[in-house]
């Protein structure tokens, strides 16, 4: 496993699907995840320091843990099979740990609102992760290839700017 960091969230330009990158924070390795419009405004929000005047589902899902003095100890991104991501939300209530099942783009906007840390499978890494020198230079990457491929046409038209910070 390898701790990783919301690198930020942007737009394929071919598909206009959301897409949350995450970058190693050992390497410039970035997995590029698409994900659902309403999981990608959930992630923007906490990035942005945003508030809602209601709270969203995963707002919501935090609050419920709080109340049941339970924490959020990790999430992890820990398959990829058939082009779909799979994560686990690792919890901890009166010293047991349990994992749920989430969609990756759940997991990390909930790991966002907690504070938890986030990290990949090396297998997912080695995968599906891209090498980059800079913002513009793909140096290798993994299957499929065809992620590969968007992800180097998405990299032709994004500005660095255009990635919300990590803080």
């Amino acid at each position: 496993m390898q701790e990783m960091v919301v690198y930020g969230v942007s737009f394929d330009m071919v598909g206009k699907q959301p897409i949350v990158l995450l970058k190693t924070t050992m390497t410039n390795r970035f997995l590029p995840i698409w994900i659902g419009h309403p999981e990608a405004a959930a992630i923007l929000a906490r990035l942005q320091g945003s508030e809602t005047p209601r709270p969203m589902t995963h707002d919501l899902f935090a609050s419920t843990l709080v109340e049941l003095q339970a924490e959020v100890v990790r999430i992890a991104v820990v398959e990829m099979r058939e082009s779909t991501f799979y994560a686990r939300i690792t919890v901890r209530r009166d010293g047991e740990e349990f994992e749920l099942d989430a969609r990756p783009s759940d997991a990390i906007a909930l790991a966002l609102r907690c504070k938890a840390p986030i990290f990949a499978d090396d297998d997912v890494i080695e995968q599906s992760a891209i090498l980059m020198e800079d913002e513009k230079n793909v140096i290798t990457a993994g299957d499929p290839e065809q992620l590969v491929e968007d992800f180097k046409q998405f990299l032709e038209d994004v500005r660095p700017d255009e990635f919300g910070a990590d803080e």
